[in-house]
């Protein structure tokens, strides 16, 4: 989900996004599903025309090495990795926050909403964006 990151409410955990994307990637690891999350956020924000992003994750281990501090091992990961790593270099400025599970529960509704869509055949990719005009976008994954 993102946010525009000069809104008020931008570092509040329960602001309303601006946009989002719901979308079941079928049985994954929970690090894959993380990871796409995180390009899948990044690239919308780039089309949505942010400069700046600031991702606030759950997952301390994307964080980390995001950050280079630790290795990506899992040669599932890899590709993810240098997508985002990619993406995060179109922008002007970026930062990358560990947030406990709780400060993520919107996000962790968007997957869990793309679940019980798919179970009801409904579509597994649903994407929402009101019209932007972030300069700079907050990403929760």
């Amino acid at each position: 989900m993102l946010i525009d990151g000069s809104r008020p409410d931008a570092l509040d955990h329960l602001a309303p996004p601006d946009a989002t994307i719901s979308e079941a990637l079928g049985i994954q690891t929970n690090n894959v599903a993380e990871w796409t999350g995180v390009v899948e956020a990044l690239k919308l924000a780039g089309r949505l025309g942010a400069e700046k992003v600031d991702l606030f994750l759950d997952s301390k281990l994307i964080v980390e090495q995001l950050h280079g501090r630790w290795r990506v091992k899992d040669p599932k990961l890899v590709p993810l990795h240098g997508q985002a790593k990619a993406l995060l270099g179109e922008f002007r400025r970026w930062s990358a926050t560990h947030v406990p599970r709780a400060q993520n529960s919107q996000a962790d509704r968007l997957a869990n909403e793309a679940l019980d869509r798919v179970a009801a055949g409904g579509p597994a990719r649903i994407a929402r964006a009101r019209r932007l005009r972030p300069e700079e976008a907050a990403v929760r994954e």
